[in-house]
C-alpha cells in the first residue's frame, strides 16, 4: 500500500486499570496524531467500544471488574474483524497472560514495561495490516 495514512482519523481505545500506564500510552499514541479514548476497565472499556467505533484497542490483561481476556473475547464476539493489542508484565507460574491472550483473539502483545516507540511500531504494523 502507498497510500498515506492520517493517523488524526485513526481512533484507538486504551484500557487498563493502572492510571500512569493508561496516561503515559494516551500521550505516545497523541504525539503521533492518534485519537484516544481511555477506560479504566474491561467494563467500562466494552460499553465504550459498544457505543463508538475503534480503528484498534489496546488493553491491560490483569485488571478488576473484567480482566482483559474476557475483554478481548467481547470485543472479538462484536466485532471480528478489530484489532486488539493485548498489554501485560504479570505472569503465573511460567504461563504467560500475553500467549493465552493471542489464543483468546489478541492480535498483537506486548509485554510490559516496553517503549513508547515498541507501542508506536506495533500500532502502525497493526493498521497497515
Amino acid at each position: 500500500m502507498n497510500e498515506t495514512v492520517d493517523n488524526s482519523k485513526i481512533r484507538i481505545l486504551v484500557i487498563d486499570d493502572d492510571d500512569l500506564v493508561r496516561e503515559t500510552i494516551k500521550l505516545g499514541l497523541e504525539s503521533a496524531h492518534y485519537q484516544v479514548v481511555e477506560a479504566n476497565d474491561g467494563a467500562v472499556g466494552l460499553k465504550i467500544a459498544s457505543q463508538d467505533e475503534f480503528d484498534l484497542v489496546i488493553t491491560d490483561i490483569l485488571m478488576p471488574n473484567k480482566e482483559g481476556i474476557e475483554t478481548i473475547q467481547e470485543l472479538r464476539r462484536a466485532r471480528p474483524t478489530l484489532k486488539i493489542i493485548a498489554i501485560s508484565g504479570g505472569d503465573r507460574r511460567g504461563g504467560s497472560f500475553l500467549e493465552i491472550a493471542e489464543k483468546f483473539g489478541a492480535s498483537k502483545t506486548l509485554r510490559k514495561p516496553f517503549r513508547p516507540q515498541e507501542l508506536l511500531r506495533c500500532v502502525q504494523d497493526l493498521l497497515a495490516e
